[in-house]
């Protein structure tokens, strides 16, 4: 429940962080004339309705199971950090094409001045967000936190190259004045879209490898098999093991080998040290474990593989 709400207290940090940053940029870009700045408050929205997005995914993947979902409802951390994805790519398309038309139409800007100062206002307020979002991402697990902080953070970079550009354009018409800039502004602008492209493509992969169903981490599913083998003599072996996520939520499952004479409240109480083992180790995760007799006349290959019989 703490963890819960320290989630859902930093994604509405993040809703009215962006929200204050859109109309800022909006207005500013207007005024000056910036397509850089305005493509910025176009960011900014698109990293408003991802904010909203993770609100709604943190709430709803905190809500426990229930009778038509029994797993949980952890991938809908998912599914926001790959509607985000898509989101960051759309912005990036008519970021694109409005800075190839501002190319063409060399329209001045005015005030760079106001344009420079928000756009480094902007990078700091970003900077802040994204280190709380990625903080209390890592701290619960979180995809879709961790999501919304890489949206803001890619803002933080962004920002402070449209600052660049700007910065850049006020100081050749200072020692240039007669020659013609304007193309620095949509230029900068260009390479604010490719570099978000860029986050969209790494979110897109890290959010859909959740949906696919892949397995944990090597490193995770390491430290799953080295507690199975530390209940040595009383596990003979194992196999089958499986291993996925969905939000914070890890599903382990395996086969457990053990004496056919043993007792089953004996081999229930292994189940329970293991499960409780792997629960310390790896937190949220939901362990299945299926115990078969060790038939020493006719071992299969998969069984074979983690005997401790034969080692």
């Amino acid at each position: 429940m703490v963890n819960n709400k320290k989630k859902e207290n930093v994604a509405i940090l993040s809703v009215v962080s962006n929200t204050t940053l859109v109309i800022l940029k909006l207005i500013f870009g207007i005024i000056i004339g910036s397509v850089s700045v305005i493509s910025e408050a176009i960011h900014s929205g698109v990293d408003l309705l991802a904010a909203v997005i993770a609100w709604f995914a943190v709430k709803k993947a905190s809500t426990p199971p229930d009778n038509k979902h029994h797993y949980g409802h952890g991938k809908f951390e998912n599914v926001s950090g790959t509607i985000e994805a898509i989101l960051i790519f759309f912005a990036a398309g008519w970021i694109i094409f409005e800075s190839v038309k501002k190319i063409t139409s060399s329209q001045p800007i005015e005030d760079v001045g106001m344009g420079i100062i928000i756009m480094f206002f902007s990078s700091l307020v970003n900077l802040f967000v994204s280190s709380r979002l990625f903080k209390v991402g890592k701290e619960t697990d979180s995809l879709a936190l961790q999501a919304d902080g890489w949206h803001l953070r890619t803002d933080v970079w962004t920002s402070f190259g449209v600052a660049a550009g700007l910065s850049l354009y006020w100081l050749g018409k200072k020692i240039f004045p007669d020659i013609n800039l304007n193309w620095i502004d949509p230029v900068a602008a260009f390479f604010v879209a490719l570099l978000i492209i860029n986050a969209a493509y790494k979110l897109t992969i890290q959010s859909a490898g959740g949906l696919l169903d892949e397995s944990l981490p090597p490193d995770e599913e390491k430290k799953v098999i080295d507690i199975i083998k530390s209940m040595v003599p009383k596990v003979y072996s194992f196999h089958n093991l499986k291993t996925r996520k969905a939000g914070a939520d890890r599903f382990v499952e395996f086969h457990l080998i053990v004496d056919a004479d043993m007792t089953v409240q004996k081999s229930h109480d292994i189940c329970e040290e293991i499960t409780q083992n792997i629960k310390i180790a790896l937190p949220e995760a939901l362990v299945m474990i299926h115990i078969e007799p060790c038939n020493k006349n006719n071992c299969s290959k998969k069984c074979l593989d983690n005997c401790n019989l034969i080692k």
